[in-house]
This record gives C-alpha cells, sequence and structure tokens, in this order.
C-alpha cells in the first residue's frame, strides 16, 4: 500500500490484470453459451446443459438479442398486400381522400425507384448495399422521368383533393411533374436548383442539370455566381447532419401550415424514419383524438405504422393506380415537351458552359442543345458522384464505424 492510503503502481497493474482476465473469461463464457444455444435442444451434452442452468444471465441476454436482429431483420423485408386484400384497402383509402377537408402527402425516395432512382432502405437500397459492402450500380439522373405516382399526385392537386405535397426527395420530379412550387415543399433541397443568399430575397436559379457536382457535405458552392450582384451560388441540398435554412425550396413555413391544417395525412414510399424527426410534420402537440388521419403506402414497416389508420403494403404505382381508378380520375401522361423545368430554367452565362459536366436535360431524348459542354450518356457520372451518393456513403460509413 503506497503512502497516503492510495494503492502503489503494481498494484494497480495488478488489480487492472485481474479485471481484464475476468472480461476475457466472461467473453469466453457468452462464447460458450452462445454456442450452445444455436444446437437443438436434443443435440446438447449433459456438461452443456449444466453450463446454461448455471448462465441464466447470459442465456436471457442472448435470446434477447437473438428476438431483436430477428425484429431488425424482419423489419428490413418487403411485405406485398395479396391483389384482393390490396384493392379492398384501396377503397377504403378513396374513401378517405374523398371525404378528407385538408389533404397533406408526404413522399420519400420509394415513389421515385419506377424512374430507376434507387431508394435507401430497401433491398437494393443504396444504404442496404452500402452496408454490405456491395457496389452501388450507377444511374443517370438526366434520364429520370416523373412516375406514374407523381403525376398522379399532380392531378389530385389539380381536382383541389390534395393541398400540400412535403418531400424528402431531390430528385426535383415532384417540380417537373407540373405541381406548382407552392404546392411542394422539397424539405431536404432539389439538385436542379441552386441560390443566391446575398440577395434578399433570395435569388434562384433553376438549371437544367445537376448543380451538386462541385458540393458535398457542409460544401455548397457550385462554382457559378449570381447574374445580379456576383455571389457564389449553393446549392440546396440538406445533407444528413444539416440542418435546412433556406426559404426556398425547402418552403418549411408551407409544409408546417399545411400539416396543422391536415385532417389526413398520406405517406408515399417513404420509411419515415427521418420524418418521424420533425413533430411540427405530426401535429404531436395536439391530443391523438385531434391529430391527421395516417394513411401508409411502404412495402417496409415504418415507425409511424401503429399510429396508422391504414398500412398498405404495396409499390407507390401500383397502389396509385388502383386508386385513382377507384376516383375514376384519369392519370395524366408526362411529357418532355412540357415539362416545367424548361421554362423556369434560367440559361448559363457566356463563360459558364464549362462550369459542370452534368449531361442536361433534353426536351427529347434524340435532342441535343447547341453548346451543350456536357459529357455523353454512356460517360454520364454515376449518382454517387453527387448529392446522393457522397451523403449516403458517409452516413453508411459512420455506421458502420459505430
Amino acid at each position: 500500500m503506497a503512502a497516503g492510503g492510495g494503492l502503489s503502481r503494481s498494484e494497480r497493474k495488478a488489480a487492472e490484470r485481474v479485471r481484464r482476465l475476468r472480461e476475457e473469461q466472461q467473453r469466453e463464457r457468452l462464447r460458450q453459451v452462445s454456442r450452445i444455444l444455436r444446437k437443438a435442444a436434443a443435440e446438447r451434452s449433459a456438461e452443456e446443459g449444466r453450463l446454461l442452468a448455471e448462465s441464466e444471465d447470459l442465456v436471457t441476454e442472448l435470446q434477447g438479442r437473438s428476438r431483436r436482429r430477428e425484429g431488425l431483420k424482419r423489419r428490413q423485408e418487403e411485405v406485398c398486400d395479396d391483389p384482393e386484400e390490396l384493392r379492398r384497402k384501396v377503397r377504403e383509402l378513396a374513401g378517405a381522400v374523398r371525404s378528407a377537408r385538408h389533404l397533406v402527402v408526404y413522399t420519400g425516395a420509394g415513389i421515385s425507384t419506377a424512374a430507376s432512382i434507387p431508394d435507401y432502405r430497401g433491398p437494393n437500397g443504396v444504404w442496404t448495399l452500402l452496408q454490405k459492402g456491395r457496389p452501388v450500380s450507377a444511374a443517370d439522373l438526366s434520364e429520370a422521368e416523373p412516375t406514374l405516382t407523381h403525376m398522379s399526385i399532380t392531378r389530385l392537386h389539380e381536382q383541389k383533393l390534395v393541398q400540400h405535397v412535403v418531400s424528402q426527395n431531390c430528385d426535383g420530379l415532384h417540380l417537373r411533374s407540373g405541381l406548382p412550387r407552392t404546392a411542394i415543399s422539397e424539405l431536404h433541397g432539389n439538385m436542379y436548383i441552386e441560390v443566391c443568399t446575398s440577395c434578399i430575397p433570395n435569388r434562384e436559379y433553376v438549371r437544367v442539370f445537376d448543380v451538386t457536382e462541385r458540393t458535398a457535405l457542409h460544401r455548397h458552392l457550385t462554382g457559378r455566381t449570381c447574374h445580379k450582384c456576383g455571389t457564389q451560388l449553393r446549392d440546396t441540398i440538406v445533407h444528413f447532419g444539416e440542418r435546412g435554412t433556406l426559404g426556398q425550396p425547402l418552403n418549411w413555413e408551407a409544409a408546417t401550415e399545411a400539416a396543422s391544417k391536415a385532417d389526413t395525412i398520406l405517406c408515399l414510399g417513404s420509411s419515415l424514419k427521418v420524418l418521424k424527426k420533425y413533430p411540427r410534420l405530426w401535429c404531436m402537440t395536439k391530443p391523438p383524438s385531434r391529430r391527421p388521419k395516417l394513411y401508409i403506402v411502404n412495402l417496409q414497416w415504418t415507425p409511424k405504422d401503429d399510429w396508422a389508420a391504414l398500412k398498405l403494403h404495396g409499390k407507390c404505382d401500383d397502389v396509385m393506380q388502383l386508386l385513382m381508378n377507384e376516383l375514376g380520375l384519369e392519370i395524366p401522361v408526362y411529357n418532355r415537351w412540357q415539362d416545367p423545368i424548361f421554362s423556369l430554367a434560367t440559361p448559363l452565362r457566356a463563360g459558364e458552359e464549362g462550369s459542370h459536366s452534368r449531361k442536361s436535360l433534353c426536351r427529347s431524348r434524340e435532342e441535343a442543345p447547341p453548346g451543350d459542354q456536357s459529357a455523353p450518356l454512356a460517360s454520364a457520372p454515376p449518382i454517387l458522384g453527387g448529392w446522393f451518393g457522397r451523403g449516403c456513403a458517409k452516413r453508411a460509413k459512420r455506421k458502420k464505424v459505430a
């Protein structure tokens, strides 16, 4: 014992060796119990049975871990309602749409998979593949077009059956489907829009190419400048770990106002793992009886399933086709020649043609805009080169390290 009653250095080292030895013995015991539990009860020896009886706490811990793993695995599985059950649910959903006084639609990546844009958490989602160490296939977003679901939502808004759309997607397909800017809140930004934050109000520049080529987490300057004040433009993307502060195209004010008025919320193609973190979208300050009725269309489990009045397990396009049939509404066909992005877009100034190498949108697939300096389709940058992949890759890496 050292002077003053404390342990000496040699005693502290001996105590540390004892602690580490106990931890290793505990880990070995845990491994032994785990191996035994993987055997069928009839295959266990008497000695193994005795070890399990002496290790009740470890058995309980391991069985709890196993149940949690199985629960997580089930949540990741995609479930489809049988056709008759899905039609029955769609009839119920159609009744809710007809009777809703203020219907708000929340959309996620699942509504764009039909446009060959991968989702995040599906079996072939970006995060799912990255966490498994598997490559993510390239995708040319300039070839993506609004899906049946996008066009259905636009028609529902035209018919005043949908009052507002709150989207997590950055792909700009709601805008391109003809939905008015005032009716959309793109909470995580729009890959086709860059802004000048020095101009008051902020000056928007809609482009016909992905503006995020040079941007990333906490690095938003696009390399182009404002035509009015000369300030560097920035993208509008809100990456994981960032807080969106732009007025447009995020349009948070309209999103929260719509949510506060909503008596019905329809969630399409979203895991809701991000949206659930925004309490203003769920009217959590209201008593449960006064909150909007919730309808969810998603193949996988969501954290809001228990709150839902109805959960439909089906692909968004399939559900929306059935819904529009039930409502007696024709789904408009997307026409590139009428795509609003071309009338909204601000052309590049002289000298800016080389400021990006992304393939530009064309009114037709055969058309090549005069002076277009973008790469040909065969060498178009992969989706992982922009906002989509960089954010996903960094988040997947953080989760793997954790």
